[in-house]
């Protein structure tokens, strides 16, 4: 007995009336959108999204492990005063019950803060190359999170949701607009050694078409090849485009059987562009091919290399770029904060300004919108435990923390939002990760409560039923 799905029971029942009626209800949702496109399109094929959009990419550096933000770009210049004392009851009380069961003492910011640019924009002396862009970053103090542990809100952060599995923002990204690309993915994650805290969960399609979900690459890999298995050294290019197209011919008979099967379509364009990157993922790698002042710009360092291979991703048409800063949670300075965070600022710092330099001359940053921050920031207290200078360290913390945005339509030399006198709690302009999302869809052209997609039966977006775009923040 053959088994039919049920779009193909409704399309061979009554002359396919039933497939019709089907799609005039799916027409407004995510289903039909997956289901009714051309089958001879690319899933990946560029697409318009809801309305003129003032960002076609994205580059979303992500500092995993959460940075301090009174030590980058919140300061608290009144905590000196209070330095060593204990935190008020009434602000202790407030923060979730495993950072109260560890908090210590009040531990103002070792690193001073300076005005730059013409929006006197202040920003910590761990970021004085960075400083001189004051004018094009929109730092926003007021991010609230949800649950103070990475792996939840490392997936809030990147999917929308701290336990269930979701799309990724990128996944959604790709979906809606697809790419300008036809030899890259769409989606690319660049670590230099190692994944983060939930791994590949954090760039997943979910529910999504498999095409969808986030190619990740370690830009530091020892082997020779950054992507593995990417080349054949055992059958030379011509012969090996006539397998590729034998094998794709025999997976188009067997699609035609199995018409609406994503998963099955989803393959067949996974190998097709497995087999186009041979070439154009060898040409974006080649970091020598550039300019040897651009390369002494971003400098030859894992987060240089990281920064210029971004770049040159953008410009090849890659919708959606997140550049970890590596393995693991390196920001996660639980300990030893001075001596971790001066280090990573410092290899951080050089890569980021340059970036930010390079797409302006290029013309990029005003259609790129740039994303700094991390999944969470930290305590203005120290963690209990060592008392020494050179030993303490920050405990985590998300009611109140900071990122920054740069290009893409958003406001330039401007600050959103604010935190109390002690940095821990939002006083003005909570933006939470929903609205975060919101507003970065609002920037790509979607209207987020649009750009939807059915599955098991009910509409699906990445902010569910929360979110607001921030308009402030906006040109």
């Amino acid at each position: 007995m053959q088994l039919h799905s049920r779009r193909e029971l409704l399309r061979h029942s009554g002359c396919g009336l039933g497939a019709l009626a089907f799609a005039g209800m799916m027409a407004e949702s995510g289903e039909a959108r997956a289901t009714l496109r051309d089958s001879s399109a690319s899933p990946l094929s560029a697409s318009q999204p809801h309305s003129p959009a003032k960002a076609k990419r994205i580059i979303h550096l992500f500092m995993n492990g959460g940075p301090s933000q009174i030590d980058t770009f919140d300061p608290k210049h009144n905590l000196h005063a209070l330095n060593g004392q204990p935190l008020p009851d009434s602000v202790k009380d407030a923060l979730q019950p495993t950072q109260r069961k560890r908090v210590g003492n009040i531990f103002a910011s070792p690193f001073p803060f300076s005005r730059y640019g013409n929006s006197g924009l202040e920003i910590s002396s761990l970021y004085p190359h960075v400083a001189r862009h004051a004018d094009d970053l929109c730092v926003i103090r007021s991010m609230q999170g949800e649950v103070a542990n990475h792996s939840p809100v490392l997936l809030l952060t990147n999917c929308g949701h701290s336990t269930l599995p979701r799309p990724s923002l990128g996944a959604w990204m790709l979906y809606g607009l697809g790419t300008e690309s036809d030899d890259l993915p769409g989606y690319v994650v660049l670590m230099p050694q190692g994944m983060p805290t939930a791994q590949s969960r954090n760039w997943t399609s979910a529910f999504l078409p498999g095409i969808y979900q986030g190619t990740h690459i370690e830009t530091e890999n020892s082997e020779t090849e950054l992507i593995p298995n990417l080349t054949r050294k055992d059958i030379r290019p011509g012969t090996q485009r006539a397998q590729v197209s034998l094998t794709q011919f025999l997976n188009r008979r067997h699609a035609a059987q199995r018409p609406g099967d994503e998963r099955l379509e989803s393959r067949i364009q996974s190998m097709e562009l497995a087999f186009r990157m041979q070439s154009a993922a060898t040409d974006v790698f080649d970091l020598a091919s550039e300019p040897q002042h651009i390369r002494e710009m971003y400098g030859d360092t894992s987060q240089g290399r990281n920064m210029l291979i971004a770049r040159r991703l953008a410009e090849r048409g890659v919708r959606y770029i997140q550049c970890y800063h590596g393995g693991g949670q390196p920001w996660d300075s639980h300990a030893s904060i001075v001596k971790n965070i001066t280090r990573l600022a410092r290899e951080s710092d050089q890569p980021i300004a340059a970036l930010l330099t390079d797409l302006k001359q290029r013309g990029m940053l005003e259609d790129t919108l740039v994303i700094w921050g991390g999944e969470m920031g930290r305590t203005s207290t120290v963690q209990a435990g060592p008392k020494d200078f050179i030993r303490v360290g920050r405990d985590h913390h998300i009611d109140g923390y900071t990122i920054w945005l740069a290009g893409g339509g958003v406001k330039a030399g401007t600050v959103w939002g604010s935190t109390d006198e002690f940095g821990m709690a939002v006083t003005e302009n909570k933006v939470d990760v929903h609205d975060l999302h919101a507003t970065i869809q609002h920037q790509m052209g979607f209207d987020h409560k649009r750009l939807t997609y059915r599955y098991s039966g009910r509409d699906f977006r990445l902010t569910d039923v929360h979110g607001e775009v921030v308009t402030g923040i906006l040109a």
